[in-house]
């Protein structure tokens, strides 16, 4: 079900407003309520799933998912605090994951960069409507259920090696 939407969702274009991937960045962060930091520790714990038994460096997850090493360390730490990955120095030092792959949720990630995942039923940060109907009608509160769903009942492992 949350394919049905997000997929529609993720091949909307506006014409002239930015590339695709702009695109997308705006739609994680409005609609899905979703931050570059987020997006970035998805991708990398991912990474760390597929090689659970290799220590992998800032630098070359940076350098696999494109983006900055030092963004990407930031994200690391924070990740590293709540014990999703640990973290070794040193000439053999990395990352790996902190457990197994099917015991940490994409929803485990997503909470210890962004703290609990708060349902806001609003695509802006104060409300609008004041208290009238939403445009959106139920499309908003839809999502955000079938997201929750989503990122609670996929682990890791689920999405290692995509």
């Amino acid at each position: 079900m949350l394919q049905s939407i997000l997929v529609p969702l993720y091949n909307f274009r506006i014409p002239g407003y930015g590339n695709r991937s702009f695109q997308i960045r705006v739609l994680m962060k409005t609609i899905l309520k979703m931050s570059d930091a987020v997006s970035l520790a998805f991708h990398a714990v991912a990474l760390l799933a597929s090689n659970p038994t290799r220590k992998i460096s800032n630098k070359h997850i940076a350098s696999e998912i494109g983006v900055s090493a030092a963004h990407l360390s930031k994200v690391l730490q924070r990740l590293a605090k709540d014990g999703l990955v640990k973290s070794s120095r040193g000439l053999k030092g990395g990352f790996m994951l902190g457990m197994a792959s099917d015991k940490i949720s994409l929803l485990n990630v997503f909470e210890s960069i962004e703290g609990p995942f708060i349902q806001k039923h609003c695509i802006h940060d104060t409300s609008i409507c004041e208290g009238k109907k939403c445009i959106f009608g139920e499309l908003l509160i839809s999502v955000e259920n079938q997201v929750y769903e989503y990122l609670s009942g996929t682990m890791l492992s689920d999405v290692a090696d995509i």
